[in-house]
C-alpha cells in the first residue's frame, strides 16, 4: 500500500503514547482517520491497560492493518500473536523505555544491547535504577524497568522481589553468566523520569542512560574499557517516534514485527515476581 494510513486512537490511547506530536512528525505515511471513519482506521492504538489484548485482538478481527499499543502492561499474548499472524496484523509494543532506538538500533548501528551482550563474559555487576513521579503504580514501573533490562542483557535468571511498597521495589538476580544484577524503583520528584543502566567489568563497563519519551533529551550510552570512554552516535529520536517508525517499515514491507514474542519473555518473569 502506497500513501498514508489512517490512524484511530482513544483519548485515554492518545495520551498514553503521544500519539498526535508522533504521527505529525511521519506526516507522509501516517495521518488521523476523519471522525466518522475511526472504525475503518488503518491502524488502530491501543492504550496498554490490563486487557489491552484483548483490545487489540477484537481490532484485528475487525481488519486493522497494523496496531500499536502504546507502554502495555504485561499480560500473556498467545492468543493475540496468534490471531495477528493469521490476519497479517502488524502488532507493535511502544515500550516506556525499552523502545528507545538506544538500546536497539535498525540495522548494523551501534547500540546498548550489543555493548551489553558484548561485555556479559566479563561482567561482575549489573546496577539498575528506575525513576518516576510519586503515584505511579510500583507494579506497573517494574514491568516498564524490566524490559528495558531483557533488551539488553535478553535473559536474567532467578529474579527475586526483595521489596515493594508505595516509595518503590528493589529485585535482585543473575546474569547469564552467573554475576549479580540488582534493579530498584524510586517514585520521587527530586530527578526526571528515566532509567539508569550500569554494567561494570573488569576494565570498565557500560552506562545506559534512558529519557522518559516525552522529554527533550536523548538517551545516552557510553562503553568504557582499555580503549578509554566511547561515547554511541546520539539518536534523537523518541522511544514512541522509533516505534511508529518499525510500524511504518512493517507496513511497507508487508512483514509482521516479533514484538509480542518478545514481550513473552518479560510476561513470563513478570509473573514469577507476582507470585512471590
Amino acid at each position: 500500500m502506497s500513501g498514508q494510513y489512517t490512524v484511530s486512537a482513544s483519548p485515554t490511547a492518545r495520551e498514553a503514547g503521544s500519539v498526535t506530536q508522533t504521527v505529525a512528525s511521519l506526516p507522509a505515511t501516517f495521518a488521523p482517520a476523519a471522525k466518522n471513519l475511526h472504525s475503518t482506521a488503518d491502524v488502530l492504538v491501543v492504550a496498554g491497560e490490563p486487557g489491552w489484548t484483548d483490545e487489540a485482538r477484537r481490532a484485528v478481527a475487525a481488519g486493522a492493518r497494523g496496531i500499536v499499543v502504546a507502554n502495555p502492561v504485561p499480560e500473556d499474548t498467545r492468543e493475540l500473536a496468534a490471531a495477528a499472524d493469521a490476519a497479517g496484523t502488524a502488532v507493535v509494543l511502544d515500550l516506556r523505555w525499552a523502545s528507545n532506538p538506544a538500546l536497539v538500533a535498525e540495522g548494523d548501528g551501534p547500540d546498548a544491547r550489543d555493548a551489553v551482550r558484548s561485555a556479559l563474559g566479563t561482567a561482575s555487576l549489573l546496577d539498575s535504577v528506575a525513576a518516576t513521579a510519586p503515584g505511579t503504580d510500583p507494579r506497573r514501573l517494574l514491568g516498564e524497568h524490566l524490559a528495558a533490562l531483557l533488551a539488553v542483557t535478553g535473559t536474567l535468571d532467578g529474579v527475586s522481589l526483595l521489596r515493594s511498597d508505595a516509595m518503590g521495589y528493589a529485585v535482585a538476580g543473575r546474569l547469564a553468566n552467573g554475576a549479580p544484577f540488582t534493579a530498584q524503583g524510586v517514585l520521587t520528584t527530586a530527578c526526571p523520569a528515566g532509567v539508569d543502566i550500569r554494567l561494570y567489568t573488569a576494565d570498565g563497563g557500560v552506562a545506559v542512560q534512558l529519557p522518559d519519551p516525552n522529554a527533550a533529551w536523548p538517551a545516552e550510552v557510553r562503553v568504557t574499557g582499555a580503549h578509554g570512554e566511547l561515547l554511541l552516535p546520539t539518536l534523537y529520536e523518541s522511544a514512541h517516534r522509533s516505534a511508529w517508525r518499525r510500524l511504518k517499515d512493517h507496513l511497507g514491507a508487508g512483514t509482521r514485527p516479533d514484538d509480542l514474542a518478545g514481550f513473552a519473555r518479560l510476561t513470563d518473569l513478570y509473573a514469577t515476581l507476582a507470585d512471590t
